[in-house]
């Protein structure tokens, strides 16, 4: 890292101002920067790139970027999980082509899916070691018929990777060690 940036990375800042007050900034310009690119994204091609999941998603790799819940890893695998489990859910109770739950109320089906998804998605994400909390919003938002058809997941992934991308660089430059695809495990992970 060139030497005139360390004085401006987040770590040398934190021990010179207050840390609450300098991560709450970093939050702030990175979280909606980072949001806002992938915003302009969607705009600009008309596509879901922008999801509500993607916000808690921000939050967690610019607040607590070494957790294992911010790794590249868990936040994709956790994304495609939730993405999935919700589609198959929302296919399972033949709701592919009803209307969103938000506009026709929620139905015993949607909520049958919505339980199966979270729980699909919550045990996946367990047995692949891949916790990533937002996902449980991304299954919710598909399998309540928000996002309903199969060509909209690949675009939410894209978003994802984006945003991903992203928080690589800035924390990076940040002086953070976020990590190019795992966390390092904790010794109380299990």
């Amino acid at each position: 890292m060139a030497a005139w940036l360390r004085p401006f990375q987040l770590t040398a800042l934190v021990r010179r101002h207050d840390p609450t007050r300098m991560l709450a900034l970093f939050g702030l310009i990175n979280g909606g920067a980072s949001v806002g690119l992938v915003a302009i994204l969607a705009h600009a091609t008309r596509s879901p790139f922008l999801f509500p999941s993607l916000g808690p998603t921000a939050f967690l790799l610019f607040y607590e970027p070494t957790a294992a819940a911010s790794s590249p890893r868990n936040a994709l695998l956790g994304h495609l999980v939730g993405a999935v489990a919700g589609w198959l859910s929302l296919a399972a109770f033949g709701l592919l082509d009803a209307a969103p739950a938000l506009r026709a109320g929620v139905s015993w089906a949607y909520a049958g899916a919505a339980a199966l998804s979270l729980g699909s998605t919550s045990a996946i994400m367990i047995l692949l070691r891949a916790p990533h909390p937002p996902a449980g919003a991304t299954t919710l938002i598909v399998s309540l018929g928000l996002m309903p058809h199969l060509w909209q997941i690949p675009v939410l992934l894209a978003a994802v990777f984006l945003l991903l991308v992203q928080a690589f660089v800035i924390n990076r430059l940040a002086g953070l060690p976020y990590p190019l695809w795992t966390a390092p495990e904790s010794p109380e992970s299990t």
